[in-house]
């Protein structure tokens, strides 16, 4: 499987999702929200950052099913879905994911027939290949 590339801004993403918990990065001076994650607020241009927890509650703002050709690791999941949820915390916020079953499901758990533009998800949190990612739940299954 794909592995994010962390870079010294993402790097706090990930440590609060091994620990199952959405943060965002906000300023320290403005409060504003901003992902992806970067060293300056692009409001203020502080450069001092915290890390808001989320409720983990969005909906989904967009999704693709992907066809082949896919990479190999992925053609034997296929068909899965791979959504853009927009936080209901932070609307301006959008992340890319995937809605599962449940929690450690696959990625082939959801048929896709089931999303929709709007449906509402709430984070959960699966171990692939060493890192820990944000998957999504539909509300109402």
């Amino acid at each position: 499987m794909l592995q994010p590339e962390t870079d010294e801004d993402g790097a706090p993403f990930w440590e609060y999702a091994a620990r199952h918990e959405l943060r965002v990065q906000s300023c320290a001076q403005c409060s504003t929200l901003r992902f992806p994650p970067r060293p300056c607020c692009p409001q203020c241009q502080s450069f001092d950052s915290e890390w808001q927890r989320m409720s983990g509650r969005g909906r989904i703002w967009s999704y693709v099913v992907p066809h082949p050709p896919l990479l190999p690791d992925y053609a034997a999941q296929a068909p899965y879905n791979a959504v853009v949820v927009e936080l209901s915390d932070a609307p301006h916020i959008r992340l890319v994911g995937n809605v599962v079953a449940s929690p450690g499901a696959p990625l082939n758990s959801v048929d896709p027939a089931r999303l929709r533009i709007g449906a509402r998800v709430q984070v959960t949190f699966a171990e692939d290949g060493g890192t820990t990612l944000p998957r999504w739940l539909l509300e109402r299954p």
